[in-house]
């Protein structure tokens, strides 16, 4: 069980990642704040900074070093043009397959209830990956 919550996790921290920096260059410490808020998920820039690298190493993020007033200068990363595209993408991927969790997890239909359930147009990909 733990794999499969370690994997699930990995690939929503990812978009959620890609989410905070389409609207902001961020800091490795910021991110774990902003992602962290209130939350019961504790994060670590030790969690952070691998996914930072290999979405910097696929072209998705940039980074560049910026003088802080605050000590030392720090590394801010920022979407590139495609990965505010990646971001859209996957984040409506993300919102359909959140929906089937909801409607999976709704009670069954009674008897002469209307159907509550909301429709989620889910599209087969090819076996050649179109």
């Amino acid at each position: 069980m733990d794999n499969k919550i370690k994997q699930l996790r990995k690939g929503i921290l990812e978009l959620a990642i890609l989410g905070c920096l389409y609207h902001e260059s961020h800091y490795g410490y910021s991110l774990v704040k902003t992602l962290s808020g209130e939350g019961d998920i504790t994060l670590t820039e030790g969690t952070i900074y691998p996914i930072l690298s290999r979405l910097a190493k696929e072209g998705l993020v940039r980074s560049e070093w910026i003088e802080s007033q605050q000590g030392p200068p720090r590394k801010y990363y920022s979407l590139t043009s495609e990965g505010k595209n990646t971001f859209e993408v996957l984040n409506i991927e993300f919102k359909k397959l959140a929906e089937l969790i909801l409607n999976a997890d709704k009670e069954p239909e009674k008897k002469g209830q209307k159907e509550k359930r909301k429709k989620i147009l889910v599209k087969k990909e090819r076996e050649d990956g179109k």
